[in-house]
């Protein structure tokens, strides 16, 4: 994933759980999407987010919708921009990073998860 362009949409950890809990106007909600990697996921995690590691993600980003909001989370932001900038890059519009990451997403009290993924959890919605 070599390409980012120079100024990647990023969106605040508050506005990334309402515009996935609570989509704008006829728009349906947003897909978080969790890159890190599977150990880091299991430490912790926002609560309903689809898992896909950026060591994954080249190969499989095209199993993403390109017509929903894709909100990209990673501990602290450098990796979800990378990939928020390769999706951008790569026909996903609608794709933005969340700023300061899972760090700032318990920081400010959002649902975690602790501990292995349960059965289908990291999955994509069935929408």
């Amino acid at each position: 994933m070599a390409h980012q362009p120079a100024a990647v949409p990023g969106v605040e950890v508050r506005e990334a759980d309402r515009l996935r809990r609570q989509p704008d106007g006829a728009s349906l909600p947003a897909i978080l999407v969790d890159v890190r990697e599977a150990a880091e996921i299991i430490a912790i995690r926002a609560e309903d987010a689809v898992v896909l590691p950026l060591s994954q993600f080249a190969r499989r980003y095209r199993e993403l919708p390109t017509d929903r909001p894709l909100l990209i989370i990673c501990r602290v932001g450098e990796r979800s921009a990378m990939a928020t900038g390769y999706l951008i890059h790569n026909g996903y519009p609608l794709a933005a990073s969340v700023l300061g990451g899972v760090v700032a997403w318990e920081r400010a009290g959002l649902a975690v998860r602790r501990g292995p993924l349960a059965p289908g959890e990291g999955d994509l919605p069935r929408i």
